[in-house]
């Protein structure tokens, strides 16, 4: 097993990450369809290794209300995992879950304030898709992969990936990204973020033969 770069994971391995994270986006919407009762309908996932810090600007900016479920990753493989999504589309997904039971109205979900009943359906959501996302990963690589219990936080975009940048300080330059949009009646993006440290990326890539 040599010694890797991110610049070597970008220019010789993109293509094998890429397939990973939409594979793994997939078994997420499957999970989250199942959740919900209905339909859920997904994009193709937009996936990047990119700067850490350019991700606030492309998530809609460090001043977005962003509600995030982070968690770590351990195993096989360790580092760290983190689904985010707008505010106004977890609370579609929190009133699609309690079958219209927040009793707002479509205008009044955005600025609507979760409760602790709501907390804890959003945490189950985002316990459920991002358990999927990684049992698809240990699947296709006969990994062992661990998810410690997931915390919950409502915040702006720059304070909530403050969480994962000092995890991504001791692992690399880079982080893997998956941007993907579900829908049912309402389109809803969700960003995967995948800080695994550098053995781990080898290991990843040896299991699927391509180290």
């Amino acid at each position: 097993m040599k010694n890797l770069n991110m610049d070597e994971l970008t220019n010789q391995y993109y293509d094998v990450l890429k397939e990973l994270g939409n594979i793994g986006a997939g078994n997420a919407t499957t999970a989250l369809a199942q959740m919900i009762g209905c339909k859920v309908d997904m994009s193709v996932p937009k996936v990047q290794l990119l700067d850490f810090n350019k991700l606030g600007e492309l998530v809609g900016g460090e001043d977005e209300l962003m509600v995030g479920i982070y968690l770590q990753v351990e195993g096989d493989i360790e580092g760290s995992m983190m689904f985010i999504q707008k505010k106004v589309s977890a609370a579609h997904l929190v009133n699609k879950l309690m079958c219209g039971m927040l009793g707002v109205t479509e205008d009044e979900i955005t600025s609507h304030e979760f409760g602790e009943m709501e907390c804890s359906a959003i945490k189950e959501v985002g316990n459920i898709i991002t358990g999927a996302y990684l049992n698809a990963l240990s699947s296709l690589t006969g990994l062992k992969i661990y998810p410690s219990v997931p915390q919950l936080g409502i915040d702006m975009a720059g304070a909530l990936l403050s969480v994962p940048a000092v995890e991504f300080g001791l692992y690399a330059d880079k982080i893997l990204l998956v941007q993907t949009q579900f829908s049912d009646a309402v389109e809803l993006d969700g960003y995967f973020i995948l800080i695994p440290d550098m053995e781990s990326y080898e290991k990843i890539l040896t299991a699927l033969g391509v180290m």
